[in-house]
């Protein structure tokens, strides 16, 4: 059976037709949504820095990610995104990284400050894919077998790549992979406020 040209170029034609009105419509919906969206994530930033600091009074201006930063945290098998330094009284009183790290179910994005010993003073989860009831438990900083939030356990702590799972962090049962994830995002940006010097 032979099918006729006509017939051909019209069901192209009609194709073309569809996908350059959803092309369009999609460019639309983009355009109306984006600003909306990237107000969502800076006012989520901004509450994970916050939330990652001992003062209320910090600011927090942005800082150039240098070769070396990048270079030290993809190292310790996260990725640096922004960098930030957490200024108190007109002083540098320590930095804050947004890292993302893999998790179990995808992409773990967190916000972990440092302060100027390169200790970290806190770590605060921006988005996640993590199962409900299991991963989700590292997110919402669960307590572990010993009674310390998970994300809780790492303030103090320091020396980039030092911080493993079972050795001197403790993992939420079940959840281990996230748990992992979120370490290595510590370490991440361990590593990166240890290449400030």
């Amino acid at each position: 059976m032979k099918i006729d040209s006509k017939f051909i170029l019209k069901v192209a034609g009609t194709l073309t037709a569809i996908s350059l009105v959803v092309a369009a419509l999609l460019g639309l919906v983009n355009q109306l949504t984006y600003p909306n969206i990237s107000a969502i994530n800076k006012a989520n930033t901004e509450a994970a820095l916050a939330a990652v600091v001992t003062s209320d009074e910090s600011t927090f201006p942005a800082m150039e990610i240098t070769d070396e930063m990048l270079s030290a945290a993809t190292a310790q098998g996260g990725k640096l995104t922004e960098a930030y330094e957490v200024r108190l009284g007109g002083e540098t009183a320590g930095y804050a990284f947004k890292i993302v790290a893999a998790g179990s179910q995808g992409d773990i994005e967190m916000i972990v400050g440092v302060d100027a010993d390169l200790a970290v003073t806190g770590v605060s989860i921006v988005d996640n894919a993590e199962t409900s009831g299991i991963g989700s438990k590292v997110m919402d900083n669960m307590p572990t077998a010993k009674g310390v939030g998970v994300l809780d356990q790492f303030v103090g702590m320091s020396g980039a790549g030092s911080l493993s799972v079972g050795s001197n962090v403790d993992a939420i049962s079940g959840a281990t992979v996230s748990s992992k994830g979120v370490t290595k995002g510590v370490n991440t940006a361990l590593a990166a406020a240890e290449a400030i010097g």
